[in-house]
């Protein structure tokens, strides 16, 4: 009997995976977003900057309208990916009430909407709003998920005193969501051939190609930046391999498992070649296995940046890919040792 994906396991696409659909604006921006529940999968992340015309203070009637549309379909949406402009200008912060005002309403509007929850990047509110940001999370009885991505990992400077927040908080209503773009063994096959027609050195592209988890192949990404050489046309997508794309092993996740409530499932394309797609995803399903995880599995495609591939096929393909993946009891092929360098 093949293995079964636990109750406590949520699968959900994000609506961030149809952006090029919505910025094409075809068909209205929530009309593609319930598509997602009849095409997909019933329960949808929410990036509202896209749907929403009144966000980041979103108006009762549209996200009535939005649910009600996403529930005819049998539908409902997990987390609502918040924003926090901290500044008022390009020299103006908001102090800490200003953040709070600034927040509220999404929190609101994610409970409106019928979410779980609410996500920001890993640290940005900080000790002080998340303190004062609890109670009214108690209230909505909303969640709060601190984003770790890409390059970040547990032990970084830049992340650990936000994890260290988390946790002495001991709140279940803030947690973490981890983003397995984190967990690259290697490079996405069509990314390296936008590198290569880009007009990246072959000496580079193949330490990319074979060598990725090597801390000397980050120097030479960092080198070729500083020289001002990268190709300007590749330029944007050249600065994925220092933010979006991690080097970090699922077993670097184990000491903060407890503190984490949802996982982005991200991909970029569905070239499996050497595992690079299903691997981490075998190696995580073990970890959560072994951990009895509760919570969401949210298939997040970022590849969209340079694929012109149908958002809903390549999410239907990625989510069964992932739940096989996901209970797949073979032993991992690549080695779980700690990140280094």
């Amino acid at each position: 009997m093949a293995p079964e994906i636990p109750s406590s396991w949520t699968f959900c696409a994000s609506s961030f995976n149809w952006t090029p659909d919505i910025i094409a604006a075809r068909q209205p921006a929530q009309d593609i977003v319930t598509g997602i529940a009849n095409s997909t999968v019933k329960t949808v992340e929410l990036e509202p900057g896209l749907v929403w015309r009144s966000f980041p203070a979103p108006q009762d009637a549209e996200v009535d309208e939005l649910r009600d549309a996403l529930a005819a379909q049998g539908g409902a949406i997990s987390i609502v990916g918040a924003s926090l402009d901290d500044f008022t200008s390009p020299t103006g912060r908001r102090s800490l009430q200003q953040r709070l005002d600034f927040l509220v309403p999404q929190l609101h509007a994610a409970h409106r909407a019928g979410a779980r929850g609410i996500r920001l990047p890993i640290g940005q509110a900080g000790a002080e709003l998340l303190t004062l940001v609890q109670p009214i999370l108690h209230e909505l009885d909303l969640v709060l998920y601190e984003e770790i991505q890409g390059q970040q990992a547990p032990g970084s400077p830049a992340v650990e005193p936000a994890l260290e927040a988390i946790a002495t908080l001991g709140d279940d209503h803030v947690r973490v969501l981890v983003d397995i773009s984190m967990l690259m063994p290697a490079l996405p096959v069509t990314y390296l051939g936008e590198l290569r027609q880009g007009g990246v050195s072959p000496d580079l592209l193949a330490r990319l190609e074979n060598d990725w988890r090597d801390p000397a192949t980050l120097d030479a990404v960092t080198g070729l930046l500083r020289s001002g050489n990268v190709p300007p046309r590749i330029h944007t997508l050249f600065m994925n391999l220092l933010i979006r794309f991690g080097r970090s092993h699922a077993a670097d996740l184990q000491g903060i498992l407890p503190l984490v409530g949802a996982f982005h499932l991200k991909f970029w394309d569905l070239d499996d070649d050497g595992g690079r797609v299903s691997q981490p995803l075998r190696d995580l399903g073990g970890l959560l296995r072994r951990n009895g995880f509760s919570g969401t599995l949210t298939s997040e495609w970022g590849g969209h940046e340079w694929l012109q591939d149908d958002p809903t096929e390549m999410t239907r393909r990625h989510l069964a890919l992932a739940e096989a993946a996901l209970v797949d009891p073979v032993e991992s092929l690549i080695s779980a040792g700690p990140i280094t360098g």
